[in-house]
């Protein structure tokens, strides 16, 4: 099953066959108080700058959220958005779970597919998010989560996702637009979290053939060395179907190019090989700059 994201100019396709797909998750104001103060000052060229740092690394999509306790979500969004396409080309993933900040980001999109981030199997979230996801023909990410919380075993992850398909599927949403968070959680909290989380998605794409995307780095919260934890989550990831994830294009994207290359997604090396002379381009003119 594949999933088309579409900018203007640009792109995406997500399936099992293709190319693992990086989202930029960096123009997210949580943990980085240097876009938090931008916001607030509505200073969009430090915003510009994450933006194209971000795709010149690699990133095939751009996650955009604007959660900031000292700003109107709704007003910043758009503003965020224009700047945004401004500088780069990717389709947009709009990251909000208010449907006012949600459509105030796809009312500000120039066309295309874009991809929202999220909704859950929840009732409330169903019923606000799903009808905006029709409107405006997008793609969605659909966390497997349910009134109760978040199931604990694979298998109730599993039917969070069957009820969020159906609920879709009566609003004629197409079940390609659908896009499962199988919710990795922190090993430091519980050492079977990874595995819990990879075989929902070996659950779920074997059941529904759909795409599975994962904010990887939760996995490593409270850890050292955070980044050969999720370098490792990923490569684990991947084979089992996630086939994208919400990630740091500059910290993890050689391990997700090598990835491929090792599931043999990556015919006579060249992707690895383009990649890895334009990285390393990047990372002399970043040290020359300092």
């Amino acid at each position: 099953m594949h999933t088309i994201l579409k900018s203007e100019k640009k792109e995406v396709v997500i399936g099992y066959d293709k190319p693992f797909v990086m989202i930029g998750e960096k123009l997210n104001p949580t943990g980085i108080k240097k876009l938090g103060q931008a916001l607030v000052d509505r200073n969009m060229d430090y915003v510009k700058h994450l933006a194209k740092r971000q795709v010149d690394w690699g990133a095939d999509v751009l996650d955009v959220n604007v959660g900031h306790p000292q700003i109107d979500e709704a007003a910043v969004m758009p503003l965020v958005v224009e700047a945004v396409q401004s500088v780069t080309d990717v389709p947009l993933c709009i990251d909000s779970n208010e449907p006012k900040i949600l459509e105030a980001g796809l009312n500000a999109i120039k066309g295309g597919k874009p991809l929202i981030n999220s909704v859950n199997g929840e009732e409330k979230q169903l019923t606000t998010i799903l009808p905006i996801v029709k409107e405006r023909g997008a793609a969605v990410i659909a966390l497997t989560i349910l009134d109760e919380g978040i199931p604990p075993t694979a298998e109730g992850r599993l039917a969070a996702a069957g009820k969020i398909l159906e609920r879709a599927a009566k609003m004629g949403i197409p079940a390609e637009d659908i896009i499962f968070d199988p919710l990795v959680m922190t090993v430091g909290h519980d050492s079977k979290a990874a595995t819990v989380t990879i075989k929902a998605i070996e659950l779920i794409r074997k059941e529904f053939d759909s795409n599975i995307c994962l904010g990887a780095s939760n996995v490593s919260f409270g850890l050292p060395d955070r980044h050969a934890v999720n370098a490792a989550m990923l490569s684990l990831v991947m084979p089992a179907g996630a086939t994208a994830s919400i990630t740091d294009p500059i910290k993890l994207g050689g391990a997700i190019r090598a990835t491929d290359l090792l599931l043999g997604r990556d015919p006579n090396s060249m992707r690895y090989l383009k990649y890895f002379r334009a990285t390393e381009k990047l990372r002399q003119a970043e040290a020359a700059a300092k």
